[in-house]
């Protein structure tokens, strides 16, 4: 069941109502898809404080009055024009990221190739998708064609 601005984890309680807001709504996106509560909380309160500290007067307005803390059910994406897409394990910085093809940005990023290789099965697993293996200067190692 998704957190609302009346229940929610206390780690949220002593948040500005507007990162409380943002907080919640990423948390709650995050755990639709797949994220354990216990990582997704730290994670989304980090979020919502840098969404602030970058967003205009009037973008935390608009979201304070109109934005929604539950995640829409018609997709477990935010994205969902990328739902159908490969996920791919690429190396990023001294790490290995997990990257839907055609995102501009990685989805999560893991200290080894096998962790990242894990969560991109897990990711793919649930949207049916393939996983694709680079190697460290970038070409396709492997395949992983979804079952």
């Amino acid at each position: 069941m998704p957190w609302t601005m009346e229940d929610y984890p206390a780690s949220f309680q002593s948040l500005d109502k507007v990162i409380r807001k943002k907080a919640l709504e990423i948390s709650n996106k995050m755990v639709q898809e797949g994220y354990e509560e216990g990582r997704a909380i730290p994670i989304a309160i980090n979020q919502a404080k840098e969404w602030k500290k970058n967003a205009t007067e009037k973008e935390m307005e608009d979201f304070h009055s109109h934005g929604s803390v539950t995640p829409s059910k018609k997709s477990s994406s935010a994205r969902p024009e990328l739902m159908d897409h490969a996920q791919h394990v690429v190396k990023h910085d001294e790490s290995w990221a997990v990257q839907t093809e055609k995102a501009k940005r990685a989805s999560e990023v893991k200290e080894t190739k096998q962790e990242a290789i894990d969560r991109a099965k897990e990711i793919s697993s649930k949207k049916g998708t393939a996983v694709v293996i680079h190697r460290t200067d970038g070409t396709i190692q492997d395949v992983v064609k979804p079952k």
